[in-house]
């Protein structure tokens, strides 16, 4: 008879509450936005979400509205310019950035300092860009602090001198005694595509959550994540 350990029931526990949370705090959050947007009764959260999360939703949601009404138009179309452009444009080639400006003008005069939440439209109306200045609460930035501050040994052992594209030593600023976070670049997946691979069917785990303090890191960005994902829920519903 095998007897699952408590750190087995733990992490289960804590993989259902953090689906589970999410999913809650998604929906009361799209309820909320869709309320706040067409002036519909209040919504009530769910019992499953704790007063921080709720909190954050709330003020996401007020951040989120005052957007949504303050839209900023431009003349570039969106979908033409994503056709012109390939992989291969980088942003490097000035000759070629200076011919899709051309072909696709931004249609703005000069430049615009926005100091607001505002919403960024392309010439069909679609929203492009959200601009959301302090959407997240104190207790949020507190915890996506502390669960970066996990993270530092590994970031350490990123980047090296003859690295990749991501993890070149030139493309990061040396540290200081002063910063608190190393700049640095590791990748964090639970279903890392495996290109270049043989197995690419698989997804895998990226390596820096295959470490012993993964466990850890989990649990410190959960709820982080979930306010990531509720917003996407609002801005971009197809993605999410």
């Amino acid at each position: 008879m095998n007897v699952p350990s408590t750190s087995d029931i733990e992490i289960t526990l804590w993989r259902t509450w953090a689906l589970t949370v999410t999913h809650e705090a998604c929906e009361y959050m799209e309820q909320k936005f869709n309320a706040e947007k067409t002036g519909g009764d209040p919504v009530i959260p769910s019992l499953k979400l704790d007063t921080d999360l709720v909190m954050a939703c709330d003020q996401l949601v007020d951040w989120l509205i005052k957007a949504y009404k303050n839209p900023i138009q431009m003349q570039i179309n969106i979908a033409r310019y994503s056709k012109l452009i390939s992989p291969k444009d980088m942003g490097h080639n000035e000759e070629r950035e200076e011919k899709l400006l051309e072909r696709c003008p931004p249609g703005h005069e000069g430049t615009k300092l926005v100091k607001i939440p505002t919403t960024i439209l392309d010439a069909s109306g679609a929203i492009i860009a959200w601009y959301l200045p302090d959407a997240l609460t104190d207790a949020t930035q507190k915890e996506i602090w502390v669960a970066s501050d996990l993270l530092t040994p590994m970031l350490e052992k990123s980047v090296k001198v003859d690295g990749n594209w991501r993890t070149n030593q030139g493309w990061f600023n040396p540290s200081s005694e002063n910063d608190a976070l190393t700049p640095r670049c590791i990748n964090l997946s639970p279903v890392w595509f495996q290109q270049g691979h043989e197995n690419q069917l698989d997804p895998e785990v990226s390596a820096s959550l295959k470490g012993a303090s993964s466990e850890k890191i989990l649990k410190a960005i959960a709820r982080p994540a979930a306010i990531a994902t509720v917003a996407l829920r609002v801005m971009h519903p197809e993605q999410y």
